[in-house]
């Protein structure tokens, strides 16, 4: 069952209060799973259980993002931000130092929160940061494209796609390499999330001038991409791999961009593996 939690932080205009929705599941160390832009926490679902078998497993929808409002007026939807509004979730949840691993957007913000110490230890599956300027502008187009797409839908057309493995792919192939995979019902529920994603502008505005150059020191890092990823290919790896030269590269055979649902078992054995 999904929770929220309250926390303040501080804004140029004074404090500011921040509502997060999550779901913590398992016991064992803890563990936060970070989702990439326009998702929310359900990416995770096909993994949780494994994980939740060794791990205080805390699966958030991030602000702006499935169920977590976006973040109030003040507060920006960047890196500068959003690495202390997670810094302050964590207290609110009474964590220290969580192991944290994400994916796409989630794993940029896991580095970020590696780098500044907020971490234990980083799971990054193709997260963002690692790309040239055009390799950036052909993610943002296609997101953009999806986000379109998912808003123009009607209710019933979605409901119909998701019933078929074509339809299926149709709606989710950008991110799956194996979309028929995916339930009906899963399908429906991230197109959902990615049209009502109220912070899916403002932090895709923020990231055009994103790139990850600098190491993350003294913290077990994974970085996994998937063979498939038609979003961030994963020669992006090859370039995570010289900004962080410790870290663990990690190939994940026949998976796509959001690997968890391609092969869940390998997803949740790097992920176990860097936070032990």
């Amino acid at each position: 069952m999904a929770s929220t939690v309250s926390f303040t932080v501080d804004s140029p205009q004074g404090l500011r209060t921040v509502e997060m929705s999550y779901e913590r599941t398992g016991a064992g160390a803890p563990l936060v799973l970070l989702h990439g832009i326009g998702h929310h926490r359900q990416a995770w679902d096909p993994v949780l259980r494994i994980l939740a078998a060794e791990r205080d497993v805390i699966a958030v929808d991030l602000p702006g993002f499935g169920a977590s409002p976006a973040l109030p007026h003040g507060l920006a939807h960047d890196l500068r931000t959003m690495v202390p509004v997670l810094g302050s979730f964590f207290e609110a949840l009474g964590v220290v130092r969580p192991h944290v691993a994400g994916n796409s957007l989630g794993g940029l913000l896991a580095l970020e929160l590696g780098r500044e110490g907020l971490a234990r230890s980083v799971t990054a599956l193709s997260p963002a940061g690692f790309w040239t300027p055009s390799e950036r502008r052909y993610a943002f187009g296609v997101l953009r494209a999806m986000r379109g797409a998912a808003l123009a839908m009607p209710m019933p057309l979605i409901e119909r796609l998701s019933r078929s493995s074509p339809g299926r792919a149709a709606l989710t192939s950008t991110i799956y390499a194996r979309p028929g995979r995916r339930s009906p019902a899963a399908v429906v529920s991230e197109t959902v999330a990615l049209r009502e994603a109220t912070g899916f502008r403002q932090t895709l505005e923020a990231g055009s001038g994103v790139t990850f150059a600098d190491d993350v020191p003294g913290v077990p890092v994974s970085i996994a991409w998937g063979s498939k990823d038609r979003l961030l290919p994963r020669r992006q790896g090859v370039r995570a791999g010289r900004a962080i030269p410790r870290a663990r590269l990690v190939r994940l055979p026949g998976c796509g961009h959001v690997p968890m649902n391609d092969d869940p078992a390998a997803v949740a054995r790097v992920v176990l593996d860097t936070s032990r």
